[in-house]
């Protein structure tokens, strides 16, 4: 197990802390235990608790309103080991955001700061940048050497992402407020610039950061609202998990370390 990854005892703890104990929550979650089956964002939120140090201080980029949409218990506790916590976001929505200490509207890019953060997080975020060269520019420079970024995005090549590509901006939001819900003001285009495993490592390696951590997470989302069709999808995945395989639909979890400036200089 890499050192970043949380462990099955950890899983387990994010999942007791996010929905409760097995015998008093929805059939959502307890169907999902029941298989073993843990989501992308119980395992990058459970990555992330695992990398917040006491006194850190961190931002999380293009979070918008929320650090886990799903989880505020535990972005509230992580925020309170924190000795700083910003959130920077283009959308006028991140104001709303009451988990951070300070609230920035604004492209990443362009954002500036003194202060060096010890961890970025980018959650369901990469999939919409325009200029990657910029972003993780922006990243190594508000990162300390050693500093951690740690994103969750889609697979390119999933079946999902594929859909979404050939599928006008127009229709994307009543899709996914059929399949996952959500507002409308948290629908934003995509463009895929950075969602696989080569184009990360590529974009990251050439700021001078390393790959420390990736995994490709089973996505069983599609099906969730819908409960025959959501124990279709868990053993369909248990069966292609005990040959080894993953599931087609997954996204990409990555934890990128920011090398020293004099290293990045030496890769020039």
């Amino acid at each position: 197990m890499a050192r970043h990854s949380p462990s099955p005892l950890e899983l387990s703890q994010l999942f007791l802390q996010k929905y409760g104990r097995p015998e008093s929550i929805g059939w959502a979650p307890n169907q999902r235990l029941r298989f073993g089956y843990y989501s992308p964002a119980d395992v990058y939120e459970a990555t992330v608790a695992k990398l917040v140090r006491p006194g850190y201080s961190w931002i999380d980029i293009g979070g918008g309103q929320d650090i886990f949409p799903d989880n505020a218990g535990l972005a509230r506790s992580l925020v309170s080991r924190c000795s700083l916590v910003v959130a920077v976001d283009p959308s006028e929505n991140v104001r709303e955001n009451d988990f951070v200490h300070e609230r920035v509207q604004s492209l990443i890019e362009e954002y500036r700061s003194d202060r060096e953060f010890d961890l970025a997080t980018l959650r369901m975020v990469v999939e919409h940048v325009q200029e990657p060269e910029r972003v993780v520019g922006a990243i190594r420079r508000l990162l300390r050497p050693g500093g951690l970024a740690v994103l969750l995005t889609v697979n390119l090549w999933s079946p999902i992402a594929t859909i979404s590509r050939l599928t006008p901006f127009r229709l994307h939001h009543p899709i996914k407020r059929l399949i996952w819900g959500g507002e409308e003001e948290d629908t934003f285009p995509v463009r895929y610039l950075m969602n696989t495993r080569r184009k990360l490592r590529g974009f990251f390696e050439a700021e001078g950061f390393r790959e420390a951590e990736f995994r490709f997470l089973d996505d069983l989302s599609a099906f969730g609202r819908f409960r025959i069709l959501n124990l279709a999808e868990l053993s369909l995945w248990k069966l292609m998990s005990t040959l080894g395989l993953h599931y087609p639909e997954n996204c990409l979890l990555g934890v990128y370390e920011r090398g020293t400036d004099s290293a990045a200089a030496a890769r020039i």
